[in-house]
């Protein structure tokens, strides 16, 4: 493959509004030892980029100028000395990505080899768009589901804030699992999505499940510690609940007393998608192409929109996912 010496990227170095982002020319990144290079195919838009752009990027451990992107599905240019093989498509996900080295949000991409992983042959003619919509946010509902509540076929979930990207891609997973699915949102327009993706049943959310009777053997909490103690509430004798989200804005227990607030006989747990493995990813992206699983993608921009698809982000009220893919380069 030929490799430019330049590239289209979108580096930020203070609060980024979509008005205030453009693409411009930088330097491909140089190789090094231990990192390769990857032409970048797609990428999903993710809640952690938005509140990098809008508050995070702030902070003294984020690297600036840095390049937004915490995930991105692409091919081998160069492998320098990581042993993957020029041409090979992967996908590439977090331990820094994005915020302390340079991530998706452009046309090259150097990353290190714990954070690269083939795409294994079931999935590997599955469409850019389709491939970009996978790598965190169904690495973060697999492990949410299989790790973090071991979620079994028989199974009643529970999924707390359901009308997301990730909340989609959770449903989608359990319901081809077979688990029966009780899925919450606070707009009711966005029931029907939620049943076609696999909800058995949907849920107004006025924040006190619990006294409305709605009982699971598990539950993912992804509003975060603004109702974790009434999704716990909701657990059945020996159910487990994930704590995986913070779409609710507050990121912390005050005075949790784990005594009192966790319920007895139940079972209160995190996810932390930090750690991915090749062998994960195998199982997730042919658990994907088996099952025959189309993410949902409420739009998706080729590269050259990238602000357009940064102020649709920015404005919400979409449903599922925002994808940046050129599909012109299978």
């Amino acid at each position: 493959m030929n490799i430019q010496k330049t590239m289209k990227a979108l580096p930020i170095t203070g609060i980024t509004n979509a008005e205030d982002a453009a693409l411009v020319e930088v330097p491909v990144p140089a190789i090094r030892p231990g990192w390769a290079l990857v032409r970048v195919r797609g990428f999903g838009l993710n809640h952690s980029e938005l509140e990098l752009r809008h508050s995070e990027i702030l902070a003294d451990y984020i690297k600036k100028p840095i390049i937004p992107g915490i995930e991105g599905v692409g091919e081998i240019v160069d492998p320098s000395d990581t042993g993957f093989a020029v041409g090979a498509k992967v996908c590439m996900l977090m331990g820094g990505m994005g915020r302390a080295w340079d991530g998706s949000y452009a046309e090259y991409c150097l990353v290190p080899s714990s954070r690269l992983f083939t795409i294994p042959p079931a999935a590997r003619d599955l469409s850019w768009t389709t491939l970009a919509a996978v790598p965190e946010t169904f690495y973060t509902a697999w492990g949410s589901l299989f790790e973090g509540l071991q979620l079994k076929p028989n199974d009643t979930l529970l999924v707390r804030g359901a009308s997301c990207g990730l909340g989609y891609a959770v449903i989608q997973i359990a319901h081809a699992l077979g688990s029966r699915v009780i899925a919450t949102t606070h707009r009711k327009a966005y029931a029907p999505l939620l049943r076609d993706c696999g909800a058995n049943e949907v849920v107004l959310d006025n924040g006190t499940l619990a006294k409305a009777g709605v009982r699971a053997h598990k539950a993912l909490e992804l509003i975060g510690p603004k109702t974790l103690q009434d999704s716990m509430n909701c657990l059945l004798p020996g159910g487990i609940c994930c704590d995986t989200g913070i779409l609710g804005g507050v990121f912390t227990l005050n005075r949790f007393d784990p005594i009192k607030d966790i319920p007895n006989g139940r079972y209160l747990t995190g996810f932390f998608s930090n750690y991915p493995s090749q062998e994960i990813m195998n199982e997730l992206f042919s658990f994907v192409a088996v099952h025959g699983i189309e993410p949902i993608v409420a739009k998706s921009f080729p590269f050259e929109q990238l602000v357009d698809a940064l102020a649709m982000q920015d404005a919400g009220g979409f449903q599922g996912e925002l994808v940046v893919a050129n599909e012109g380069h299978r």
